[in-house]
């Protein structure tokens, strides 16, 4: 098991054991508990009742936080003609199918990747590249369309995907600590709805096992998942 360093303990040490926390109460500890000399992010763990063996009980979406998550996202848009004038005047970063070369050949300074649907059959062959980097353009998160438009303007403004994980858990950065706690608790707010609203029909029993939240290098604070379940 890793050590722990002086700081996390004691940080650690003022998260009272067993105790679950309301929303607003956890965010404000966890920006108490920071202590590290950059801006963390702040991120929200949910473990949810779902087998994501089977394909009925998989949990993706996406959602757009309120106030971003504090991180500057540089947007690809595969796209050509007006689609790519369009990409452009929405301030995509990178925009143009020259890049499908650059990728191939090992450039992915890029954050997201957004292809219009009839170029698809160019950015396919790169599955194998952009796939394990969670890159690939995929139409259940918006990023095959041809209102590539909208999408970069959404993915500028804070839009986030999230997906369960092989243990059925799913994680996602709803801020940084130098955001105040208004926004956090509304950027947390925001996501948990999409969660909620995400619940597969066949998932049986608690779906909404546990919610904590933490800063990358501080410890969990529990919340109180009944406050989330809104009759899930």
């Amino acid at each position: 098991m890793a050590k722990r360093g002086k700081r996390y303990l004691e940080a650690r040490a003022r998260v009272p054991a067993g105790v679950r926390f309301a929303p607003d109460e956890a965010v404000k500890l966890v920006k108490e508990l920071a202590f590290a000399n950059f801006d963390e992010t702040v991120e929200v763990a949910t473990r949810l009742g779902v087998d994501p063996r089977k394909a009925d009980q998989l949990v993706r979406g996406t959602v757009v936080l309120p106030h971003g998550t504090g991180k500057e996202v540089r947007v690809l848009v595969i796209a050509q003609g007006e689609k790519e004038a369009e990409a452009k005047e929405a301030g995509a970063d990178y925009v143009g199918v020259e890049y499908l070369d650059k990728i191939q050949q090992g450039w992915l300074d890029f954050d997201v990747c957004v292809a219009t649907p009839d170029l698809m059959g160019k950015v396919g062959p790169l599955g194998r590249i952009l796939g394990p980097r969670g890159l690939m353009p995929t139409p259940k998160a918006g990023t095959v369309t041809f209102d590539v438009g909208r999408a970069v303007k959404e993915i500028k403004a804070g839009k986030i995907e999230f997906k369960v994980d092989k243990t059925g858990n799913v994680h996602a950065p709803i801020g940084r600590v130098s955001f105040s706690e208004d926004q956090l608790k509304e950027n947390l707010d925001a996501f948990m709805d999409q969660i909620v609203r995400a619940k597969p029909s066949a998932a049986k029993g608690t779906y909404l096992k546990s919610v904590t939240v933490s800063t990358t290098m501080g410890p969990g604070v529990s919340i109180d998942p009944n406050l989330f379940r809104r009759g899930a």
